[in-house]
């Protein structure tokens, strides 16, 4: 079994949230593989069912974000698992747009969701990283991650969740390098427009050459004919 947690805030007021990456991400894996409906459970939200052969358990803790730990926690030690078989998805300012990096263990970043997560487990859990880009400078982050994504990120934004979707599997069973190839099919289609080959222009059809054929010959002058240009010489 896997407990696979989407990190966010709860709340209508943050749904849509860049910080609320996370939360999306298991909300699209629940909606395309047919999971159980979301229950309260573990100071969270649970929906259970499978990847491939793998039992699942979608977790989104509904403590605030820093206190994303207690449900993790919580529902790790209730379901007799590891660290290494918990997890993680979350947004990540140090990734472009679109980009997903995958990870086993290693430091917390600063994300206070992390860091939470750090405190009630260790740092041994898997992370998906979900890139959301940096505004900037840090006096700006607090006020970026908690506002909505623009109407500019919402393609990008669907195809990262469709690939997520698509790699679930592959990521539930461990296979991190063809989960990120799974979702880079979907975030970094190949550079053709999808359509057919572009059909040649015809080249403009040129004036036919002269023929090679010899000319008729002139056909014989009728004696009406003959009298005009006799009549046309005296004029």
């Amino acid at each position: 079994m896997k407990l696979i947690v989407g990190l966010g805030n709860p709340g209508a007021k943050y749904a849509a949230n860049r910080h609320n990456i996370g939360f999306m991400a298991v909300d699209r894996i629940a909606q395309d593989h047919g999971f159980s409906p979301w229950k309260a459970r573990f100071q969270g939200l649970v929906s259970e069912g499978r990847l491939g052969a793998m039992r699942i358990t979608l977790l989104k803790p509904q403590g605030f974000m820093n206190l994303s730990g207690q449900s993790v926690g919580e529902a790790m030690r209730y379901l007799k698992l590891n660290p290494e078989d918990v997890i993680v998805l979350h947004d990540e300012l140090d990734l472009a747009p679109a980009k997903c990096r995958v990870k086993q263990g290693g430091g917390h970043a600063g994300h206070n969701g992390l860091r939470s997560i750090h405190q009630h487990i260790g740092p041994d859990y898997g992370r998906v990283r979900l890139g959301i880009g940096h505004p900037g400078h840090k006096d700006r982050v607090a006020g970026y991650v908690l506002s909505d994504f623009a109407k500019a990120d919402q393609d990008w934004l669907d195809d990262l969740l469709r690939g997520i979707s698509d790699g679930a599997e592959a990521l539930a069973e461990g296979d991190g390098a063809r989960f990120q190839n799974l979702v880079a099919a979907r975030t970094q289609p190949a550079r053709n427009s999808g359509k057919g080959p572009a059909l040649a222009t015809p080249a403009p059809v040129k004036d036919s050459p002269p023929s090679l054929a010899p000319a008729e010959p002139d056909k014989p002058a009728t004696l009406t004919d003959k009298l005009r240009q006799l009549t046309d010489r005296f004029r």
